[in-house]
């Protein structure tokens, strides 16, 4: 019984100090629940105060989930697609051919808007089935809104995955969590106007903020919601900029000093 008490503590120990030593596992510890727990918060009080809003504008909640997901999937599809590079250890083969670093992530982008589309598609067509709602009801502005979130989608996704070069694959989590921090502040389920103000420039900065405000404005108002569309769509543009910059640096870093063969937890 010793021996075997010593031996579960050996690797309760193991596990303590890979834990310990990974600020990206420690972070995703309380991440989740505070993340929830703000998100839930808001869609209640808004819930409590505006009940009459949902029966007469049906879809608010449906076409918030399903853009949502269109955001999230293009993200984490072109997480995803570098990842089982890392995964695999071939993200040396892939160095040595003859492939340029910014080639490569136009690889990335459109294999992650293959993804996006075949996965969201069956989607729409089962809300119109199991719901009776269309988010082809919204209109032309679909397209505007797809575009906008796919390319903050891709952002993200660059973003994480130099992290990961930078970090290791210790900060793998950051491909499904970080975008559901953003989550709260993008208003998918509620207006801005349920936030609190001094959050209020924090959600502004983001485009999927003014792509769900747009889309309850299509839905409740009826009108097209050109000025959050051109607002996002600037924004879109700084924000894919950073992200291929700091997956072309980290590439860069990483490859200076040797990292890409090295890559682990």
């Amino acid at each position: 019984m010793t021996g075997s008490a010593q031996r579960i503590s050996a690797m309760v120990l193991r596990y303590w100090y890979l834990l310990k030593n990974s600020w990206p596992r420690l972070f995703e510890l309380w991440y989740w629940p505070t993340v929830f727990m703000i998100l839930w918060g808001f869609l209640q009080q808004f819930i409590m105060g505006n009940s009459e809003l949902f029966l007469n504008a049906f879809g608010l909640l449906l076409a918030g989930v399903m853009l949502w997901d269109l955001m999230f999937r293009s993200q984490i599809s072109l997480s995803l697609s570098f990842f089982e590079d890392l995964w695999s250890r071939n993200v040396g083969h892939v160095l040595v051919s003859p492939i340029r670093d910014w080639e490569w992530v136009l690889a990335l982008i459109v294999i992650s808007l293959l993804r996006t589309v075949i996965g969201i598609l069956p989607a729409t067509f089962l809300a119109m089935w199991f719901f009776d709602f269309s988010i082809y009801s919204l209109g032309m502005p679909l397209i505007g809104f797809f575009v906008l979130l796919t390319v903050f989608g891709w952002s993200i996704g660059l973003m994480v995955s130099g992290l990961v070069l930078r970090y290791g694959l210790g900060a793998e989590s950051l491909a499904w969590g970080l975008m559901f921090g953003i989550m709260p502040l993008s208003c998918v389920y509620y207006p801005l106007t349920t936030l609190p103000e001094w959050l209020h420039p924090i959600a502004l900065a983001l485009p999927p903020t003014h792509v769900f405000e747009g889309m309850r404005m299509i839905l409740i108002e009826g009108q097209t919601p050109w000025a959050h569309m051109a607002k996002a769509a600037a924004l879109d543009v700084l924000y894919l900029a950073a992200g291929v910059a700091a997956f072309l640096g980290w590439l860069r870093m990483a490859r200076v000093r040797g990292m890409i063969l090295q890559i682990g937890e």
